[in-house]
């Protein structure tokens, strides 16, 4: 019986790509000169340090940019509030991986809604999805790309 799993994931190595990217280009940038600017990552989060607000937005364009190149959807990342203390500014970009379980709740129900002749279950942070017709299951993968979920869907696992 074909099958696929809806996830919300984030390539680890392509993520880094563009930071690296980020980095070097306001390395290079002249309104950027001398302020120490940069981005950091720790583990599901990125930090964005600079001298102002101001400096904290243009950062932001960049490594949105620079992850859009690399083929990321930067509906992943939830921007934190702007500490100011000490003349720096720090931002906490949080990257979210996985499906949580209200919105995985919202695509088995979309699913079921839809009446098409397919199977959902939920495992852990991905949902699977498992039909008899190849054409159901990619009428699903189309619903749920068109849906306003709030988060990236990617499908993998598809088997035939």
């Amino acid at each position: 019986m074909p099958s696929f799993d809806a996830v919300s994931e984030v390539d680890a190595h392509e993520l880094t790509n563009a930071l690296d990217q980020a980095n070097r280009e306001l390395s290079n940038r002249y309104d950027f000169r001398g302020s120490d600017a940069k981005i950091h990552q720790e583990d599901s989060a990125l930090r964005i340090e600079a001298q102002s607000e101001f400096q904290i937005d243009q950062i932001y364009d960049i490594l949105i940019q620079k992850m859009a190149k690399r083929g990321i959807d930067v509906g992943c990342l939830e921007r934190g509030q702007v500490e100011e203390a000490n003349m720096r500014a720090r931002q906490v970009l949080a990257v979210h991986q996985g499906i949580d379980q209200s919105i995985a709740k919202k695509m088995v129900k979309l699913i079921k809604d839809s009446k098409i002749k397919v199977q959902t279950a939920i495992q852990g942070d991905k949902v699977r999805v498992s039909g008899k017709k190849r054409d159901d299951l990619q009428k699903v993968m189309g619903m749920l790309r068109d849906a306003k979920l709030g988060i990236p869907v990617q499908f993998d696992n598809f088997r035939d």
